[in-house]
C-alpha cells in the first residue's frame, strides 16, 4: 500500500478532523488526546508546533513540537523536540510515526538545532522501544514522571 504522508498546520477546516485522532484504547495512558495537545498550543503559543499528518486528504495521526522550550525554567537550557504523537490504528506501523520524528528533526535541524528530545510514559506497551529503535539513547532525566531522550541530529542530513 502507497502511502504519501504531508504534514498540515491545524486551522478552522481541519481541527476537527485532528480532534478526531485517536489511538488505539490500550494506547490512552501513554499519550494525552489531541485536544489537550491543542489547549497547550494554545497556551505556548511560542514554542509548540502542531501539525496533523494526512495521507492524502485522511489524517492518520498528530504530532506537535516543541521549539527552543526553556527546559528547566532559568533561561539556560533551551531544547526542542517531540512533545506529542498521536496515531490512528489502521495509521500504526506504516511508517506514520517514523515520518513523524523525521519531519520534527528536520524543522529542528531548519532552525539550528543539533539534539532532538523526546519524553515518554513508561510502561508495558509503551512507545520506549519505538523511540530507541530510531536512535533516541536515554538521557537518565525525567520530565514529568517521564522518560527522556535525545536524538543527535547529524546536521548533513535533512
Amino acid at each position: 500500500m502507497t502511502i504519501s504522508l504531508r504534514l498540515a498546520p491545524i486551522t478552522r477546516a481541519n481541527i476537527d478532523m485532528a480532534i478526531a485522532v485517536k489511538v488505539r484504547p490500550d494506547q490512552e495512558h501513554f499519550v494525552s488526546p489531541v485536544v489537550k495537545s491543542l489547549a497547550e498550543a494554545y497556551v505556548y503559543p511560542n514554542v509548540a508546533w502542531p501539525r496533523l499528518i494526512l495521507d492524502g486528504d485522511r489524517a492518520v495521526g498528530f504530532l506537535m513540537a516543541f521549539l527552543d522550550i526553556d527546559w528547566n525554567g532559568k533561561g539556560v537550557d533551551f531544547r526542542s523536540g517531540l512533545w506529542r504523537l498521536n496515531v490512528t490504528p489502521d495509521a500504526q506501523g506504516r511508517g506514520v510515526g517514523r515520518f513523524a520524528v523525521e519531519s520534527v528533526a528536520a524543522e529542528v535541524r531548519r532552525r539550528g538545532g543539533t539534539q532532538m528530545y523526546v519524553s515518554w510514559e513508561p510502561g508495558e506497551g509503551g512507545p520506549e522501544g519505538f523511540y530507541r529503535k530510531l536512535g533516541f539513547r536515554l538521557t537518565g532525566e525525567q520530565s514529568g514522571g517521564q522518560t527522556v531522550g535525545v536524538l543527535d541530529l547529524a546536521r548533513d542530513q535533512g
